[in-house]
């Protein structure tokens, strides 16, 4: 069967514009299934961490940031340990005054970013007043994906920007 051409044009001109208008009403959604590390980066570290005694993020010392799972606000498994210990350096030193600051990665849009962020500000802040800290010792900012630590484009990276940071602001 043999297609005429001026048939042929007006289908492969219905393609291409469909095709177009698909791709332009798309938003760019967080990234389900990262690529495989590049060769030589070693294997996948867990967010476990191990107190160097070296500051982290932007995290004023000797408190420590706390890390979140993709797309998560809430404070888990040895990220607890930390904010723990966070609580208990605010408690003995009362007149500290801190900014819980929170960061994503760079997947997602720059607004859910931001609301993301917030969400893990807010979440700090809630774990630090429910341990006793007063929350006019706390104020939260969230930066989403502004103020990335690590650019690069692989789990580790990634793991290292979705943090809440605690900086001392007086």
């Amino acid at each position: 069967m043999r297609i005429n051409k001026p048939l042929y044009l007006v289908i492969a001109m219905l393609v291409f514009i469909t095709l177009g208008l698909t791709a332009g009403c798309s938003k760019k959604a967080p990234e389900t299934n990262p690529e495989p590390p590049a060769e030589g980066l070693g294997p996948e570290e867990p967010l476990e961490s191990q107190d160097t005694g070296i500051m982290e993020g932007r995290t004023s010392g000797p408190m420590l940031p706390v890390y979140f799972a993709f797309d998560d606000s809430n404070i888990t498994g040895d990220q607890v340990q930390r904010i723990e210990g966070n609580a208990a350096f605010l408690s003995e030193s009362a007149d500290v005054t801190i900014r819980i600051e929170g960061n994503c990665d760079p997947r997602g849009t720059k607004e859910y970013n931001l609301a993301l962020g917030e969400r893990r500000a807010q979440s700090a802040k809630a774990y630090l007043i429910n341990l006793g800290i007063d929350s006019e010792r706390l104020s939260t900012v969230s930066w989403g994906e502004e103020k990335l630590l690590l650019f690069g484009h692989d789990e580790l990276s990634w793991a290292q920007n979705r943090r809440a940071d605690f900086v001392i602001v007086k």
